[in-house]
C-alpha cells in the first residue's frame, strides 16, 4: 500500500460565518488522502529507466526558465548513472480516496475557510475548496431550498 497525501489544514472555528450559534461549531481537520494498492514491479533496465526519468523530468521541469533535459547530461555520465538506478513501478489494484474537506459546511462557512487559507498562504487548500467543496455546498443549499418551497407549498 502506498498512501498519497494531498491538501491538509487545521480549521479554526472562527473561520465560519456560522461561529455566532453558540455551541454549533468546532476545530477540525480538512484532508484528502489516496490509498493505493498493488504490487511492485522491480525495473533494472535501463531503456525503461531512462525513459521515466525523461518523463519525469520533463514534468517537473517544465514552466522554468531554463528547463533542464536528459540531453543536457552528458551521455556517458548518463548510462553510467542509469546503469546505478532501479525504477520501483506500482501496479495498482484497488484504491481508496478519502476527503474531508468542509463538504459538510455551508457556503458562507466554507468562503470563511477560504479567505482563511488564502490569507494563511495555504493556496493549495484553499484552491481545492474553491473548485471543489464550494460548489458542491452551493448546489446541496439550491437543492434543500427547492425541497423546501416543494415542501411549504404540497404541505409535505
Amino acid at each position: 500500500m502506498v498512501i498519497v497525501h494531498g491538501p491538509a489544514h487545521y480549521v479554526s472555528p472562527s473561520w465560519y460565518a456560522s461561529r455566532s450559534e453558540p455551541g454549533r461549531v468546532v476545530p477540525t481537520w480538512d484532508h484528502v488522502t489516496v490509498h493505493l494498492y498493488g504490487h511492485l514491479v522491480a525495473h533494472e533496465d535501463p531503456a525503461w529507466i531512462e525513459q521515466t526519468l525523461r518523463v519525469l523530468t520533463d514534468r517537473h521541469e517544465s514552466g522554468l526558465d531554463a528547463p533542464w533535459r536528459l540531453e543536457d547530461a552528458p551521455r556517458d555520465h548518463l548510462d553510467t548513472m542509469l546503469r546505478g538506478l532501479v525504477g520501483v513501478e506500482l501496479v495498482v489494484s484497488r484504491w481508496e480516496a478519502k476527503a474531508k474537506m468542509s463538504q459538510n459546511r455551508s457556503p458562507a462557512d466554507i468562503r470563511g475557510v477560504i479567505a482563511a487559507l488564502d490569507e494563511l498562504g495555504d493556496q493549495v487548500g484553499a484552491d481545492y475548496l474553491q473548485r471543489v467543496s464550494l460548489p458542491v455546498a452551493v448546489r446541496r443549499d439550491e437543492t434543500l431550498r427547492v425541497v423546501a418551497a416543494r415542501q411549504k407549498v404540497t404541505g409535505r
